[in-house]
Order: C-alpha cells, then structure tokens, then sequence
C-alpha cells in the first residue's frame, strides 16, 4: 500500500499569523484567538481563528496564505467561515416532498406530483380492479395517470387506520351494532374500496360527504330509533263527599 505523505508545513507561511488576521474584514471584536494552522500544500498554510459572531458558536475564520519558491513575501488566498467540531449547524436539508404532512395543503395552494410517485401508474396501464377499468374505458376519461396497486393499498390502510375507521373515537364510543354497513346513509364505493368502504351521507355527523369503514360507527345509525313512550290514562276519581238531592 502506497502512503501518502503529508505536505510540508512552510514555517514562513505559518508565522503569518498577523497577515491572516487583518485578512478578516470584520469587525475586529469578532475575530478571535489564533487557533491552529494546517498545511494544505507546499507553501500553502490554513490559519484558523476562533469566531465571536453571536449565533455562530464552534465556527472558525479559516484564512489560507502561500508564497512562491524562494520568495519570503507572503501573499493571502482566500478567507472563510467554517464550522468547527462542535459549531451549531442548520439540520440537513430535505426535499419539499419528503417534508409534506396530511392536510398541508392550504386554499390557492397547487401541489406538483413527481413524474415518479410510486403511487400512480400511466392512464393506459390498467389499474387492476375491473370496476375502474371498465368505468374508465367505457368513459373514455383518457387521464394521463390513474392510481396503482401499491397507491390503493395505501390509501385503503391510511383510511381504516385513521378516523374513518373502527378504531376512531367516535366509532368507538358508538353502540356496538351501530356499524356503518348496516346503515341506511351509507354509500358504498364501486371497485375493490368498495369492498372496505362508503361515504356518509347523514348531515348530522362529523363523517358526512366523508369516506368511512364498513365497521365504522357513530350515533347516527339509521336503525337507532327513539321509542316512543305511551303513558297509561290517570284512573277515574269520583268526589262523594257531596251528594246533590234530587
């Protein structure tokens, strides 16, 4: 294995610590001590100097100087600021895509799908539910992408894991035979969801115009009915104290 040296610290570069200093532009009250330096090169040395900006605790001026062969006027290369071992650092950056959330998506908002969402397949690949493909063929809709397996998978498990499901609370907290697959206001969907689900269509719930699970419930069943309650007639009272003569 063929090791490689390491350049030569050139001692005429190193001891220019004051030219690397007056180098900073800054204000002078934010530069401070003299920290280390590093040879990047031959005749080629990094003066790093402690920063005090406010807000940039750890970071470090890093100023690089260098001469030429046989010449002791030393000339500076370039200045910087650097993040040192323990300087504070912004997190990392992350794709807008991979930062959007449920229910992100405001009024006036428009949301690009990428030309690679796993979630949708070109409109001329079938879908693999024979409702949908029929409906679309025989509508000639001619969308240019429709869901795929993998996009209808996750959607059906994001629905019956989330409020529109039978764990929900308000599913929960509703009788038991109060299932929305035995409810009047249930509209079931065509395809292979509809297997799973249907949309509300009571006004008076939280859940309508909303997709719900076929074993989802709430206390607007169509079946709950109020009984009503028929109270017997008062018996008859005659007062005989007082009797008229005729």
């Amino acid at each position: 294995m063929t090791r490689i040296a390491s350049p030569k610290i050139d001692q005429i570069c190193a001891a220019a610590v004051e030219l690397a200093r007056a180098a900073i532009t800054e204000d002078p009250a934010h530069v401070g001590e003299h920290l280390t330096f590093a040879a990047e090169g031959d005749r080629l040395v990094t003066h790093y100097f402690a920063c005090e900006l406010p807000g940039y605790r750890g970071w470090r001026w890093a100023v690089t100087v260098t001469r030429v062969a046989r010449s002791k006027h030393v000339t500076v290369c370039e200045t910087v600021l650097l993040p040192g071992p323990e300087a504070l650092l912004a997190p990392g950056w992350v794709p807008w895509h991979e930062r959007l959330h449920p229910g992100d998506l405001g009024v006036g908002d428009l949301l690009p799908t990428p030309a690679e969402d796993d979630r949708l397949v070109p409109g001329y690949t079938l879908s693999g539910d024979p409702a949908v493909d029929e409906a679309v063929w025989e509508l000639g809709l001619g969308r240019s992408r429709v869901m795929s397996p993998l996009g209808r998978s996750e959607t059906a498990e994001r629905w019956y894991e989330g409020d529109a499901g039978p764990d929900a609370p308000i599913s929960q907290a509703a009788p038991r035979a109060a299932r929305c697959v035995s409810c009047g206001f249930y509209l079931q969907l065509a395809g292979s969801l509809g297997r799973m689900f249907g949309v509300c269509g009571n006004v008076y719930t939280p859940d309508d115009g909303k997709v719900v699970s076929r074993d989802h419930g709430c206390g607007g069943h169509s079946e709950i009915l109020i009984e009503e309650t028929t109270l017997p007639a008062p018996p008859t009272i005659y007062d005989d104290n007082v009797v008229d003569s005729i």
